[in-house]
């Protein structure tokens, strides 16, 4: 590319984008708030650099936090003209240096990498004698190890740093989005686990992700032959999401820098949401104190959400301090909503109703996330969709390249690639053939079951087949082979059209058109364990983050009681003070107009309208007196059970309690009855009609 080819590159940003992209010389800030092109910015500048002969693209290193953005990084500076560069997260470029230097300095290979703490910290806390640690107590052991260890915590000092930096289990599990506990371990208790962990993990000659920067700053720190050469290598560098930065990462990028300052830091002081992993976004905001000649550029003009939108993620910011104003560049969209509910099942209820309907009129279901504080406040969103027979996709499992049903596919793909034998009638029919052979069909199993995964991630890549047939007539299973390797070399997944559902930590770096953001209330948003203030501005700015993944429409919502037919004396959460429209008092009383399920309004008992949900559900309301066989309902719930398991599923995605309390309680004889009960439609009845007429006239026989 010319010097004038290269000056085409600056031609494509906005003014401030474009003087971060000639910013070429020194340590240069960019405070990019959310949705303003961040990514745009930095890698255009690398791209400028290269071209204009400033800088070898192969002695750039660009580092983000995520396989997914590092993935998103090198695509786009593949199209800039610059594939050289190295685009790598903290732990990937520090694998690579220490598997490289380890067996040079110390003559032999360097220690098998652990997938997975949990396994290592259950023989631990067995060495420990402590007895019945499960799952969940064991991931909360994991993120305070994971907090020490970046934060240069030894086992011999936790009990006394994690006092002063206000740790525990519990907090840690609630910032996590995990389920928080008012339980756990003291600190006592988790130094001697860590200790313990840390030698069982000697002793099986391991080493965890931690472990990977602390060897890589090691071997720059105590060898210097190491150091040169990684110098050399690395002259320029490219830091994103630097408010997330912890104090070993910055320490291995001073060891990378040297003497030398030629480095950019992006990131964010709004969507600093990470602390209880060790981030600080000191490091982001003290930079012009380490580097008093840097120049510092502020990205203000946001491209993904509509000005409404904007407008509510500002509002929620009140006045936090070193917050980046966001400036709306696309047209007005709907209002933003923010509903009241009675309870969590009624604000999933409707929400998911709405969904279904939006389903209906063409609304493509990935293009829509209800995203919620802690993860246990999933189970009524997915017990509501499933209900609805609306797929949906929970955020955090495993990533879909390493799914088995995907590798198989592409597996018997590449086969296929080389095979001469083609159906001849095109590229959709030839990848349509291969994943016949591994179990796709036309028809989608039921929501819920157990195919219906591993159905999904099949018709993902045959939509991705799709779309490149769409988009290159001509192409074949050579070109979707190629397609398919850059995705998995950027992570960038084909998705399966469902509803995503997503703690607020796991949406952070994705938008959608439509976004719920659920649960917000006081005791939740903020959640009850963030004590000090600085706690709770981290929780303020957790909800903004979640609030600017929308780009076109928002809804927030509360409910005012725990659950069905308990005191509703929850109140919506402090930060939405002065963005609600109307006041706080107003907004609680009022109740979003709704669409109420026809055929079961009020009570088969007294006749008294129903409202809660799982009073519609059962036909009556809560206190009514009713009376049913119990050995039926037993029949029932032995029932489902056996197809749970058989489907390999929850036993409310077979049906809910409150779905079989009303079974019993009524006794269908025949599929229309049974059909009038609320949480059982088509694909249920078809499903599972014959099973339970069968039981029900057993009873009645």
């Amino acid at each position: 590319m010319t010097i004038r080819g290269a000056d085409g590159l600056l031609d494509e940003l906005d003014p401030e984008q474009r003087e971060v992209a000639a910013s070429l010389q020194g340590p240069v800030c960019v405070l990019a708030g959310a949705g303003t092109g961040k990514t745009r910015a930095i890698t255009h500048r690398i791209a400028y650099a290269a071209h204009t002969g400033v800088v070898d693209p192969a002695t750039v290193l660009a580092v983000t936090f995520t396989t997914r953005a590092a993935g998103e990084m090198r695509s786009r500076l593949q199209q800039l003209g610059v594939p050289a560069v190295q685009a790598r997260t903290f732990h990937s470029a520090a694998l690579r240096q220490a598997r490289y230097f380890w067996p040079k300095v110390y003559g032999g290979p360097l220690p098998s990498l652990i997938e997975s703490k949990l396994s290592l910290l259950g023989e631990a806390a067995h060495r420990c004698r402590i007895k019945d640690v499960g799952v969940a107590e064991l991931r909360d052991l994991a993120s305070e190890v994971e907090w020490a260890k970046v934060s240069n915590v030894t086992p011999e000092r936790y009990a006394e740093l994690a006092a002063k930096a206000g740790r525990g289990v519990a907090e840690g599990a609630a910032a996590n989005g995990g389920p928080a506990r008012a339980g756990g371990f003291d600190a006592d208790t988790v130094a001697r686990v860590f200790a313990a962990y840390e030698e069982v993990k000697r002793s099986r000659e391991r080493i965890d992700m931690e472990d990977v920067l602390l060897c890589a700053a090691a071997l720059l720190a105590e060898d210097p032959r190491v150091a040169d050469e990684v110098r050399r290598q690395y002259r320029w560098f490219v830091v994103d999401e630097f408010q997330d930065v912890n104090a070993i990462q910055r320490a291995l990028l001073d060891l990378w820098l040297g003497d030398r300052e030629e480095l950019c830091v992006v990131g964010d002081p709004s969507q600093t949401i990470y602390s209880f992993a060790g981030a600080s976004s000191d490091h982001l905001l003290g930079f012009r104190r380490r580097y008093p000649d840097a120049k510092t550029v502020r990205l203000v003009r946001n491209y993904r959400s509509t000005p409404q939108v904007v407008g509510v993620a500002n509002g929620l910011l009140g006045g936090a301090r070193h917050r980046v104003m966001l400036q709306a560049e696309r047209p007005s969209g709907p209002e933003v909503r923010f509903q009241r509910f009675g309870d969590p099942v009624e604000e999933a209820e409707s929400i998911a109703a709405e969904i279904a309907g939006a389903r209906d009129r063409g609304v493509p279901l990935r293009d829509i996330a209800v995203l919620f504080r802690i993860n246990a406040q999933s189970e009524p969103f997915e017990e509501a969709l499933v209900a609805r027979d609306v797929p949906s996709l929970v955020r955090g499992v495993e990533r879909f390249f390493d799914r088995p049903e995907v590798r198989q596919a592409v597996t018997l793909l590449r086969g296929a690639a080389r095979s001469p034998d083609r159906s001849g009638d095109g590229l959709v029919a030839d990848m349509t053939a291969v994943l016949g052979s591994v179990g796709w069909s036309p028809a989608p199993p039921a929501a819920g079951s157990a195919g219906r995964a591993r159905w999904e991630s099949l018709e993902a890549l045959r939509a991705l087949a799709q779309e490149l047939a769409a988009s290159a007539p001509e192409a074949g299973l050579e070109e979707l082979v190629a397609e398919i390797d850059r995705r998995v070399t950027a992570q960038h997944a084909p998705v399966a059209d469902g509803v995503t559902l997503a703690s607020m930590h796991a949406a952070k770096g994705l938008e959608w058109p439509i976004v719920y953001v659920v649960g917000v209330q006081d005791g939740t948003v903020p959640i009850v364990y963030a004590d000090t203030p600085e706690q709770v501005e981290e929780e303020r700015r957790l909800l903004y983050v979640a609030a600017t993944r929308a780009r076109d429409q928002l809804s927030i919502s509360w409910s005012a009681a725990r659950a069905p037919g308990e005191r509703a004396h929850r109140r919506p959460s402090r930060f939405l003070d002065g963005v609600v429209p109307s006041s706080r008092e107003e907004t609680r009383t009022a109740r979003p107009r709704r669409r109420k399920p026809a055929a079961v309004a009020r009570c088969r008992v007294c006749g008294n309208a129903l409202h809660d949900a799982v009073e519609r559900k059962l036909g009556r309301c809560a206190d009514c007196p009713w009376s049913y066989d119990e050995r039926l309902f037993e029949e029932l719930r032995t029932w489902r059970a056996e197809q749970a398991r058989e489907e390999n599923v929850p036993a409310y995605c077979v049906f809910t309690d409150a779905t079989l309390t009303a079974i019993a309680e009524m006794c269908p004889q025949d599929s229309e009855s049974l059909l009038k009960i609320s949480g059982i439609g088509r694909v249920k009845l078809d499903k599972y009609s014959h099973d339970v007429l069968k039981i029900c006239a057993a009873q009645t026989s």
